[in-house]
């Protein structure tokens, strides 16, 4: 009989050892659950704000495109009349080479060259 009594306190202590190891786990899981509730909540108010940036920098892009494009025929004039200024400065190279070497000028270079000359005589008379 002792040895029932014994076996049946050892039973007793062994569910109540249970009892309180489940009352404490249902406890933890119900904080975690609080913790990820809450979580999922941060992840859906960083999701919402994520996709208003996306939108905003799709805005801002698409308007950054535009002005890039209203802009692109400036420095394509720009670049166009380098090459014409530079074409003109090889020329004007190449004219005063052959004027230097006496080459022989088309009359209206010949005629172009004289009307320079006068005038830029005219102005030293001018200044004197």
């Amino acid at each position: 009989m002792t040895a029932g009594i014994i076996a049946a306190l050892a039973f007793l202590l062994l569910v109540i050892f249970i009892g309180v190891f489940l009352l404490k786990l249902v406890t933890t899981l119900n904080e975690v659950n609080q913790s990820l509730k809450s979580l999922t909540d941060d992840v859906d108010v960083i999701s919402s704000q994520t996709e208003k940036v996306l939108a905003s920098s799709n805005t801002m892009l698409k308007d950054l495109n535009d002005k890039v494009n209203t802009i692109d025929p400036v420095f394509q004039a720009a670049a166009d009349l380098g090459v014409s200024v530079s074409e003109l400065n090889d020329s004007t190279k190449n004219l005063t080479s052959r004027v230097k070497n006496g080459g022989k000028l088309s009359l209206g270079t010949t005629i172009l060259s004289r009307v320079g000359n006068a005038f830029i005589g005219k102005k030293k008379k001018s200044k004197k």
